[in-house]
């Protein structure tokens, strides 16, 4: 007993003082955690605050209605500021947004001592952000100020400033579980300005306290857990350690002597236990090689879809009666159709039998493979104990396509996708398994192919709306729901608009206006996108028509084509009907098509290219960079314009080898007497940089978001000239 207890004090002392310290490590992360989100988030509001100095320096001469509406812009897309101002020269607010509940700051000096005049005069001279601290707002309440200078020096135009009221920014930054589970205090400089407490009482035994700094504020954030959350962190394992020891100790004696007729006894029960089950086992298995028999596919050998979904139904059961979890794998060939409709229906069969050869080599008396039908396979695997047993299966699946097939003489490399349910959480029954592991797998190709998608909540509303949308989407071309959408390219020659390029918007009736996104990969697989498509040329043919005879005559506009309208043997002819229609000059209609699009049946694509150039439409390669390695087809395609993925223009001024990219593509280009477009210009560091480079033309957020027709007329007509701060002191 004495033995016992000394090692169970010892143990326990033990067990409490490593508690305490996973404690207060949870503690210690989450206000690291904290202070790192309060920063990131503090840190975007700040860009946020400076894009829009940016974009008024860059427009010097925006109306105070169009910032008025760029601000209300911003105030809806982050939800955090209390208030948007432009402030002058002279330290005074002149614009306001909103003005209602804030019209005594309009006229409000912001440098209302010296402190403040010093702090804001470095930072319009040097061009940097500047933060108030925690101060008493004109508005009313304390807050936080953000002034971002237009511009600096010389040619400062007074400030951009984003007033965060301290509630609401703590607030809206604070998780509802931090807000709960610790009192929060946060100091400013040394001074409390913000304290969060919780329902519950705190424990002052645990307190951590982190330092967080944004630009001219130092922020300290201390965090209490409350006596709550200690109690679900803290176990009572010790304490039942203790007093679990005590007892063993003085049952340990009675345990020895009945040990060896319990021993004796298992052992007998145990060895005929076994012999039952080994012939119940052998039993079962002889039941199953005659289904199976019964119940093969011909083609691949596999199972066939009615004895997989028997023996699902039957794995279900038993895993309900043993409290066991149970997963469903349905696998996607990626492009077998496309490879069997252009190789033949031997080719399909003879790398079905190769893809199940593989597949049966993982079957086990845990996991089953069968053959669904077309391209598909299910998988279902038994005795799971957690989501690793699953992932580690599909890993074996994809090593599976690792390696590509030999057919007919001919080595081929699949993928798949593969889209899982996992019982009970996914489904109590063999058909919804079988249904929700369907939707995982359609939600898999959604996103990309060759990969894994879990079934998750919420999958199946979100296919019920996909399909509500696709049927929607037969109602819009009839009853004219789509608009089209321009977005300006730059000539950095000459700086003036010379182009832009069309994107299309679904007006819907009552979910409002919705991207290409969502309906554009739904009217691939449904085929609309050539109806699509033939709007689109019809629209921005029109469009071209109505600027015939003003100031824009000249515009060009581009089309984006996707891979099923360039097989359409129409298209030609219906982009020339188009054009015959509204009277307008082939040279102003280009067409854009990604790398991947033009290497698609090249044949098939080379012709349909060479008669659009013929007919005097431009070409030009979407995304540029990301797609195929080999530039043969530049060669072998009419191509007069690439356009440069954004990802590369991105972090063009920090990252080289993106500079080095974007400079190697444009000598290419030049040398081959191809036009380069530059997506994804948002900054005047960039356009300055690319100007540089000589590319010939820029797109992007600086120049100008998508717009309607009847607001990019107005725009062009008003600064034909486009010219940016950057360029003039350039």
């Amino acid at each position: 007993m004495l033995v016992f207890l000394t090692v169970a004090l010892g143990l326990k002392h033990s067990m409490d003082r490593q508690q305490n310290q996973q404690i207060q490590s949870i503690i210690t992360q989450e206000a690291g955690n904290l202070s790192a989100e309060l920063g990131e988030r503090f840190k975007a509001h700040q860009q946020a605050i400076k894009r829009m100095a940016q974009r008024l320096r860059a427009t010097p001469d925006m109306t105070e209605e169009t910032w008025r509406e760029d601000a209300r812009n911003y105030l809806n897309d982050f939800g955090i500021y209390q208030a948007i101002e432009w402030i002058d020269r002279d330290f005074i607010i002149r614009w306001l947004e909103p003005l209602d509940g804030n019209e005594s700051a309009v006229g409000f000096n912001v440098a209302f001592s010296d402190q403040r005049l010093h702090a804001l005069t470095t930072a319009a001279a040097e061009g940097t952000l500047d933060t108030s601290g925690v101060i008493t707002l004109h508005q009313g309440g304390n807050g936080l100020v953000v002034y971002a200078p237009v511009g600096h020096g010389e040619h400062n135009n007074g400030f951009i400033a984003g007033v965060f009221l301290l509630e609401n920014l703590a607030g809206t930054l604070l998780s509802e579980q931090l807000r709960s589970d610790f009192l929060v205090v946060i100091e400013d400089n040394g001074r409390p300005v913000y304290r969060l407490t919780p329902d519950e009482p705190v424990s002052q035994h645990f307190t951590t306290a982190v330092d967080a700094q944004f630009l001219s504020s130092n922020w300290r954030l201390t965090l209490n857990p409350t006596q709550a959350w200690l109690k679900q962190h803290q176990s009572a394992l010790p304490g039942v350690t203790l007093y679990t020891l005590l007892l063993m100790g003085g049952l340990v004696s009675l345990a020895g002597l009945l040990i060896q007729l319990v021993l004796k006894r298992n052992q007998d029960l145990l060895k005929t236990r076994y012999e039952l089950d080994q012939e119940i086992q052998q039993r079962q298995i002889a039941q199953r090689d005659l289904a199976r028999l019964e119940s093969t596919d011909s083609l691949t050998g596999l199972a066939n879809r009615r004895f997989f979904m028997e023996d699902l139904s039957h794995t279900l059961m038993l895993a309900d009666r043993h409290n066991r979890q149970a997963a469903m794998v349905m696998i996607d060939l990626d492009r077998f159709q496309m490879l069997n409709d252009s190789l033949g229906h031997q080719f399909g069969d003879e790398l079905l039998i190769k893809v199940s050869e593989r597949l049966k080599a993982l079957g086990n008396e845990r996991v089953m493979i069968a053959y669904a039908g077309g391209d598909e396979f299910m998988v279902c695997q038994q005795h799971v104990d957690n989501v690793d047993d699953v992932i580690h299966l599909l890993g074996q699946i994809q090593k599976c396509f690792a390696e590509p097939y030999a057919i007919q003489g001919h080595i081929y490399s699949i993928t798949a996708t593969m889209g899982i349910a996992i019982y009970p959480q996914s489904g109590t029954d063999a058909d919804t398994l079988l249904r929700n592991a369907d939707i995982a797998l359609h939600r898999a190709k959604g996103n990309g192919r060759n990969s894994y998608q879990f079934y998750t909540e919420g999958m199946l509303d979100q296919e019920v709306r996909r399909l509500e949308l696709d049927k929607d989407l037969a109602k819009a071309l009839e009853q004219d729901q789509f608009v089209l959408y321009l977005q300006p390219q730059l000539n950095l020659e000459t700086m003036e608009v010379a182009s832009a390029e069309a994107l299309i918007r679904w007006n819907h009736p009552e979910r409002g206006l919705i991207p290409p996104i969502e309906f554009i990969p739904l009217a691939e697989e449904s085929g609309r996108i050539t109806d699509i498509g033939r709007w689109v040329v019809m629209a921005a043919c029109r469009q071209l028509a109505a600027w015939r005879n003003g100031p824009l005559s000249q515009i060009k506009i581009a089309i984006n084509l996707s891979g099923r309208e360039l097989d359409n043997e129409d298209l030609v002819d219906h982009i020339q009907r188009a054009l015959t229609l509204y009277q307008v000059d082939p040279r102003q209609l280009e067409v854009e098509l990604t790398e991947e699009i033009f290497i698609q049946n090249i044949e098939h694509n080379r012709n349909q290219l060479m008669r659009l150039h013929e007919l005097g439409v431009h070409l030009a390669i979407d995304d540029f960079g990301v797609g195929y390695s080999s530039l043969a087809y530049l060669r072998d395609f009419p191509v007069d314009l690439l356009k440069i993925d954004r990802s590369f223009i991105t972090n063009i001024t920090e990252r080289p080898d993106d500079a080095i990219i974007t400079r190697a593509v444009t000598n290419l280009a030049h040398n081959l007497g191809v036009k380069v477009v530059a997506e994804g210009v948002e900054s005047e560091e960039q356009l300055a940089f690319l100007k540089g480079l000589k590319c010939d033309f820029a797109q992007g957020y600086l120049i100008s978001r998508p717009v309607e027709a009847r607001v990019l007329e107005p725009l062009l007509q008003d600064n034909p000239q486009f010219k940016l701060a950057l360029t003039e002191q350039s």
